[in-house]
């Protein structure tokens, strides 16, 4: 007799989605420096995630950078080019210590992003706190949004 097993597509997804991350950094990913592989420590290609918002005075761009030092990342403005660099570097065992499962990605990252041309590149003004980069960029004073006064005629 056949046993019937209740098929949940989501967790399928999930298995998916983790083992093509593991087949991405067996693929991008390289042992950071000597003795690193044995930690299981591997770095690559990887790229903070970011998050844009649009208000009425300007841009707001949000990068998680989690153990990262800001003193390691990197703003830039050039011909109407934001980048973000940095890097996040690997912390070996101490003596008598032994990682049992490094998840996280070491190494170098860069995102860049096209401004547009209703921004001041001039004013953007960067915070960093706990892990999160925040840019504030604020719109030209004539690509803000005015209201127009309606004028009603009386009869």
């Amino acid at each position: 007799m056949s046993q019937i097993t209740r098929w949940e597509p989501l967790r399928e997804m999930a298995t998916l989605t983790d083992r093509m991350n593991r087949l991405f950094d067996e693929v991008w990913g390289r042992p950071l420096r000597r003795g690193a592989e044995e930690e299981g420590a591997m770095i690559g290609a990887w790229a903070p995630a970011v998050d844009v918002l649009e208000t009425k005075d300007g841009l707001q761009l949000t990068a998680e950078l989690p153990g990262i030092d800001p003193k390691n990342v990197e703003v830039t403005v050039e011909n109407g080019v934001l980048a973000l660099r940095g890097e996040r570097s690997f912390e070996k065992a101490a003596e008598g210590e032994t990682y049992h499962r490094v998840e996280r990605v070491y190494g170098t990252f860069e995102r860049s992003f096209t401004l547009p041309t209703s921004v001041d590149p001039d004013k953007i003004k960067a915070q960093f706190k706990n892990g999160l980069l925040t840019l504030t960029i604020p719109k030209r004073e004539e690509a803000k949004p005015k209201p127009i006064k309606i004028q009603v005629e009386s009869k």
